[in-house]
């Protein structure tokens, strides 16, 4: 009987012992082809510029250059599908980060609502065009096609 006791003591303790699913993080699997794809998306699009308003503002009189202002919200569909199939294309990436100084913008968060005092919005996403001066050069309304956005770019200045 003892020796039983023993046995499972020693099965028990053992089987403690072995690592789980549970508490270990599975390992993530990428194909090289797909980490490739994801990385020229991300480098393709639109390199939008994270610093304050008046820093923005300084750079674009600095450089001659237009700002482009995407204000949105975190909850709005229609910015969030701007985001996701229209700035990340490459041709629209090519010609905004050639042609202007890129921002996003939540509106209702950090700087977004004292900057939306000053340019008053009517809807999400809100598509603006301001020169260094901070003069609105363009406002567009709503989602576009990344045809539609470079367009726009286009009739800028």
């Amino acid at each position: 009987m003892k020796k039983v006791i023993w046995l499972l003591t020693i099965l028990l303790v053992g089987v403690h012992s072995l690592p789980t699913n549970a508490t270990t993080t599975p390992p993530k699997v990428h194909r090289a082809n797909d980490s490739k794809r994801v990385l020229s998306d991300d480098a393709a699009g639109i390199q939008f510029t994270e610093a304050s308003w008046k820093e923005i503002l300084k750079k674009a009189k600095a450089e001659k250059k237009v700002i482009f202002l995407d204000a949105y919200a975190s909850w709005c569909g229609p910015c969030k599908l701007l985001q996701k199939n229209v700035f990340t294309k490459k041709a629209v990436g090519d010609f905004y980060n050639e042609k202007f100084i890129n921002v996003k913008m939540d509106m209702e968060k950090g700087e977004g609502p004292a900057l939306s005092q000053v340019y008053p919005l009517e809807a999400y996403p809100t598509l603006l065009f301001i020169d260094g001066n901070g003069k609105i050069l363009k406002k567009v309304l709503g989602l576009q096609t990344p045809e539609n956005l470079i367009a726009i770019g286009k009739s800028v200045k």
